[in-house]
């Protein structure tokens, strides 16, 4: 692949994927304000063109992006790494989708879409992105997980299953790569005031009992905060909001009946 422009920029560059929308679009705006070039992409490309012109074209590139689409990824990074000058300080694995119902009453094909989507899509950034990040000092990798990989979620068995396998490549990835200068973190939130939980996760009994407590803006902050933190001083794992750390204390103090018990409960089973 081509990544050595003749001259690197100074300003720190970040790749979002889900940008048009919730998180994605928050981090972006957070980012810019912060004086960093910001790529947008998403299945919506009339979407993240329109951020782009809010940002400012000269702030930020707008693409088209499948993250299940493996091929495309190559092409889109390496327009990005020559629209940024010559850097990735940041990939941020944002795009994701849920299921919500009962296991059974969802079709196959929607399961099969969640994995794709929350756990492929994040292989498929990591894979690509990963020779533009060893050529970027300080680079990181932050992907986003969720508080339903701490315990599985009736109502959303594959979005957990896949948040989980998440927090796992993390992990793992975080200790390959660290040698070679790149950190891998996630973030935890629990429920986020965005479109997916408003229109798809909001029919779940465990929001209406606990709640929706963090907006998109939130979780952009955190963002924030590790892409600009000292590199080698980042958790691997950032849980977002004071619900979230208590359930992630607990879940480690707790012995796992509790944990299943707690979790059915609020859940209504």
């Amino acid at each position: 692949m081509s990544i050595a422009p003749s001259t690197v920029s100074s300003r720190p560059a970040a790749f979002i994927t889900g940008a048009a929308a919730g998180i994605g679009r928050a981090t972006a705006l957070r980012l810019a304000r912060a004086g960093w070039f910001v790529g947008l992409s998403d299945v919506d490309e009339a979407a993240v063109q329109a951020l782009a012109r809010e940002i400012g074209e000269t702030q930020a590139h707008a693409v088209a992006l499948n993250v299940v689409d493996a091929a495309a990824w190559a092409g889109v990074l390496a327009d990005f790494w020559r629209a940024a000058g010559g850097r990735l300080d940041v990939l941020f694995n944002n795009a994701g989708i849920s299921a919500t119902a009962p296991f059974e009453g969802t079709a196959i094909g929607r399961h099969h879409a969640v994995i794709d989507v929350n756990l492929k899509g994040v292989l498929n950034g990591c894979h690509a992105a990963h020779g533009y990040l060893q050529r970027t000092p300080g680079s990181r990798v932050i992907n986003m997980c969720s508080a339903s990989a701490l315990y599985g979620q009736p109502m959303l068995a594959s979005y957990s299953a896949t948040k989980a396998a998440v927090r796992s490549l993390t992990e793992a990835l975080d200790i390959e790569w660290q040698a070679q200068g790149i950190r891998v973190v996630d973030l935890l939130p629990l429920f986020v005031d965005t479109a997916m939980v408003r229109n798809d996760v909001a029919q779940m009994k465990t929001v209406s009992r606990l709640g929706v407590r963090l907006s998109a803006d939130d979780v952009a902050q955190a963002v924030l905060k590790l892409a600009t933190g000292r590199a080698a001083g980042l958790p691997v794992h950032t849980h977002v909001g004071l619900q979230t750390k208590v359930f992630a204390l607990l879940s480690k103090l707790s012995p796992g009946f509790m944990n299943r018990r707690v979790t059915a409960l609020l859940a209504g089973y």
